[in-house]
């Protein structure tokens, strides 16, 4: 989204409405963006917040104003990865509760896949790809400008991404043909 200028410089110069505009005016894209990589409402206002206090912090380290919405949403992603890692972490559980949960769990029918699983499964270059070009509509070049990475290699990750989800919610589409 493109922004005001100066709006941009009063956030810069350390305007804390200028920055609040600024943050109201990506508010629904942020959550939305937010919640396609965490996939929990809670998670994604998590990162949200984290987002707007790093950026707030930061944002006078902004050398190019017109790329605030590209620099925040680089922060956004960088804190649901931080948040993914973090739930990531193991809880031990006793032998007893853990036998009952695989029990329960065999007794289960798998559900089929649905396209946010699926997205979660892939890498995170695959991943952010795929969700700046299809979810936000930006261009490659400005993925690219946001990723650090050349254009051919976002159109690489792309094709790559489109590929795995499409065997990905395939494979689970058989699967449950199978099991009905």
């Amino acid at each position: 989204m493109e922004h005001d200028l100066s709006i941009v410089h009063q956030a810069i110069a350390g305007n804390k409405e200028a920055f609040e505009q600024l943050l109201r005016l990506e508010e629904e894209k942020l959550y939305y963006t937010a919640l396609s990589y965490v996939g929990q409402k809670e998670d994604a206002l998590d990162a949200i917040q984290e987002t707007a206090c790093k950026a707030y912090l930061t944002v006078k380290q902004l050398k190019h104003p017109e790329f605030f919405s590209t620099w925040l949403f680089r922060i956004l992603i960088h804190e649901c990865y931080r948040l993914l890692k973090k739930g990531q972490r193991v809880v031990p559980y006793e032998e007893s509760e853990l036998l009952k949960r695989l029990n329960h769990q065999s007794n289960e029918v798998e559900n089929p896949i649905d396209l946010s699983e699926a997205l979660q499964q892939l890498s995170h270059d695959h991943q952010m790809a795929l969700i700046l070009y299809y979810y936000h509509d930006l261009p490659i070049k400005q993925i690219s400008q946001l990723m650090d990475k050349p254009s051919s290699t976002i159109k690489t990750y792309l094709h790559r991404g489109k590929k795995h989800l499409k065997r990905e919610l395939e494979r689970s589409a058989t699967y449950n043909e199978k099991v009905i």
